[in-house]
């Protein structure tokens, strides 16, 4: 809401102004920008989030005005998230919705942008941001491809079974049937171990305030023949391709996902849709159920994502770590280790198996750990490992015994992040 805001305002060269929103007639301005740029179905998503989004805040939506016609010309959002990294909650936070005017690009504005939204992000203490961006730009800025995004399950309709397995029935889900949707969400994303944490408030956004934007979409359930609620599932109305988007389930059992899968199929071929899209990941029941009718994988893009202060990150993060070291060979591990991500080092001080400190000791030359600052961050979210990772870039060099507390200490992880609105 716009009613305890300190707006920014800067002064950059050329007769520009860096600002922030500071009353309706800003968001309606915009609002009105980022549909020029993105299209019609941001407009009201632009409203909708700095209006109704439980997270948001007047101070996260930056745009560049021209002083000579009080004219918009380049913006971006800071779009607040809770991640759940194992049982440790995480403050990420989303640059959304970029765009400068064709005549104003190649000035440095996104630059100058991005630097007061690094600035928000450390001022907030988020641990981490994220970014749907086009390929390479943003690598400039210190993001790196990390978390799974979009991926590209589908199955071919005629491949379905045309005759139900069993009886059930479906209806759509309202903001009444929200408390049994966060059970079932939780309880979907209980084997990722990094995933979005969805409050209540969020929920009632979804359902309240997306219509008409881009996130516009559906939520069914899935009802037994005793009107019992055995699951949920979620379409997208708008996304890439031309096939129904389900975009999230619940658990289910391999009944209720064949019942399910029969449903989409007369759905898909009632909206005119050549085939049904899984974004989700691949433990999914919905998705393995339909793996074995066919389902191929035309691929997987992903998040970009930008570590805000890894010393502090690694420190909310002594937990997971401590954790993974007490079910090791290292168990009761008492030693100062060294990462050392060349600009600059971490020196992670465990005493009898218990993080005690992280600190930044600067930069250092050499040591048994040494990975590029862009490469730790798939490494850390357990995106890529520490194999992959050496196969493909030569100068991460991890040595000796070292190779086998990386590995305990940053293993593989299945992780998938579902909107927050």
């Amino acid at each position: 809401m716009l009613t305890s805001t300190t707006p920014y305002n800067r002064a950059l060269s050329n007769g520009l102004i860096l600002k922030s929103i500071r009353d309706l007639a800003d968001v309606e301005r915009l609002a009105a920008f980022n549909g020029q740029i993105h299209g019609e179905e941001v407009i009201e998503m632009t409203r909708s989030l700095i209006l109704h989004h439980p997270l948001t805040r007047p101070e996260h939506w930056l745009y560049i005005e021209d002083e000579a016609n009080q004219q918009i010309v380049s913006s971006l959002a800071l779009i607040p998230w809770e991640w759940r990294y194992e049982d440790v909650t995480l403050k990420a936070g989303e640059m959304g919705i970029v765009g400068t005017l064709e005549s104003y690009r190649n000035r440095g504005l996104v630059r100058e942008l991005i630097a007061r939204f690094k600035e928000l992000l450390r001022e907030e203490a988020f641990d981490l941001s994220h970014i749907q961006g086009i390929p390479y730009f943003y690598r400039q800025f210190g993001y790196e491809y990390a978390l799974p995004l979009e991926t590209g399950w589908h199955i071919e309709l005629r491949n379905i079974p045309d005759t139900p397995s069993e009886n059930f029935h479906f209806r759509l889900a309202t903001p009444n049937d929200i408390p049994v949707l966060m059970r079932l969400y939780n309880e979907a994303n209980a084997n990722l171990n990094i995933s979005t944490v969805r409050t209540e408030a969020v929920w009632r956004y979804i359902f309240e305030h997306t219509a008409e934007t881009y996130f516009e979409g559906e939520i069914w359930l899935i009802l037994n023949t005793e009107n019992q609620i055995v699951g949920y599932w979620r379409i997208n109305h708008h996304g890439f391709g031309t096939g129904l988007i389900v975009s999230e389930t619940s658990r289910l059992s391999i009944t209720a996902a064949e019942n399910l899968l029969h449903w989409l199929k007369a759905a898909a071929i009632e909206r005119n849709k050549p085939y049904i899209r899984f974004n989700m990941p691949v433990t999914n029941d919905l998705l393995r159920t339909a793996r074995g009718w066919g389902a191929s994988d035309s691929g997987t893009y992903a998040w970009q994502i930008h570590l805000v202060d890894v010393a502090h990150l690694l420190r909310k993060l002594a937990p997971v770590l401590e954790r993974r070291i007490a079910t090791s060979l290292f168990a009761g591990l008492t030693e100062k280790i060294v990462i050392n991500l060349y600009q600059e080092a971490f020196e992670l001080d465990f005493d009898g198996g218990k993080l005690r400190t992280v600190n930044s000791i600067g930069f250092q030359d050499g040591g048994a750990i040494r990975i590029p600052p862009m490469q730790f961050t798939p490494l850390l979210l357990g995106y890529r490992s520490r194999q992959e990772l050496t196969h493909t870039y030569p100068d991460v060099s991890i040595s000796g015994q070292a190779c086998h507390l990386v590995d305990v200490l940053f293993p593989h992880l299945d992780s998938f992040i579902f909107g927050n609105y």
